[in-house]
């Protein structure tokens, strides 16, 4: 598994209230817009892969540097939809494909929903149908009926160090989550992510408020029946941050055109776990359609 390395072909900032939304351009081929962060996605994406697509990575307003104080108003779901739209309109994207990995997913659905003439293409990594109890309780069932000792005495003994991480940064304290969280996320339990995340920024005000509410409360069924385009739900068979592959099954018959593929040695992140399989399905979906 190997960490991409800077190969920008653009890049700049557009602001945003009181955000400076970051965006990479990397690649060249069909446009697809990357939802996330311009600093941490590029990394998790094969050099390969930019062979064939222009990829296109925007910050939202959970990793983008701010200036001054926030509140819940301004990390809104309906702002984050916004800036989407108001970051493509400045790079100039007319028609592309939009991706989202994890809880960005729903941001990729949610903008499709509200454009389907721009986007021609959804591609969701490692989401679940949501972050309700219900849902979540199938990922902590799926832990504990399935999963080797080995891998939760490595995820107890990173968890006893996730308080005195939070201690000494307390404006780092998502990331340390996530660095911690590796048992859950990666393939290989002892994967160590911390140079995936290193410059960049987070607001955990935003991370709160969509990944705590939003996101735990979030009804994905809405709009689907204007969706005529296809959709690409790509999982990571050792994912145990989000709620099972079992659990898309209640929603196939409400989407018109949806593709599922599942990693077999990958967690939450399989497009850098298992970067030239990803690439082939995606590559695959993207041209086949």
């Amino acid at each position: 598994m190997t960490i991409n390395k800077d190969h920008s072909f653009g890049a700049g900032h557009l602001r945003s209230g009181p955000f400076e939304l970051g965006y990479r351009i990397e690649g060249s081929g069909p446009p697809v817009l990357v939802i996330g962060s311009a600093v941490y996605y590029p990394r998790t994406f094969s050099a390969a892969l930019r062979q064939h697509l222009r990829l296109v990575f925007v910050d939202h307003r959970g990793f983008a540097p701010v200036r001054g104080k926030l509140s819940t108003v301004e990390a809104s779901f309906e702002a984050v939809i916004e800036d989407i739209d108001r970051m493509r309109a400045h790079i100039g994207l007319e028609r592309f494909a939009i991706l989202g990995h994890s809880g960005h997913g729903y941001m990729a659905l949610e903008y499709a929903k509200r454009h389907p003439d721009r986007v021609s293409h959804v591609v969701m990594v490692a989401t679940g149908p949501s972050h309700s109890p219900r849902h979540m309780a199938a990922a902590d069932r799926l832990w504990a009926e399935t999963v080797a000792p080995e891998r939760k005495a490595i995820f107890e003994r990173e968890m006893a160090l996730l308080g005195s991480d939070i201690a000494e940064r307390p404006d780092e304290r998502f990331k340390s989550l996530l660095i911690r969280l590796g048992a859950k996320s990666w393939y290989d339990a002892a994967f160590d992510a911390r140079p995936l995340w290193e410059g960049v920024t987070v607001n955990n005000l935003v991370f709160d408020h969509l990944w705590g509410e939003v996101f735990r409360d979030i009804d994905i069924r809405p709009g689907f029946d204007r969706l005529k385009m296809p959709i690409l739900l790509a999982l990571g068979r050792f994912d145990y941050l989000v709620a099972p592959p079992s659990t898309w099954d209640e929603y196939r018959a409400d989407v018109s055109d949806l593709t599922i593929r599942l990693f077999e040695r990958s967690g939450h992140t399989p497009q850098l776990e298992e970067s030239g399989a990803f690439d082939d399905a995606l590559l695959e979906f993207l041209l086949r359609r």
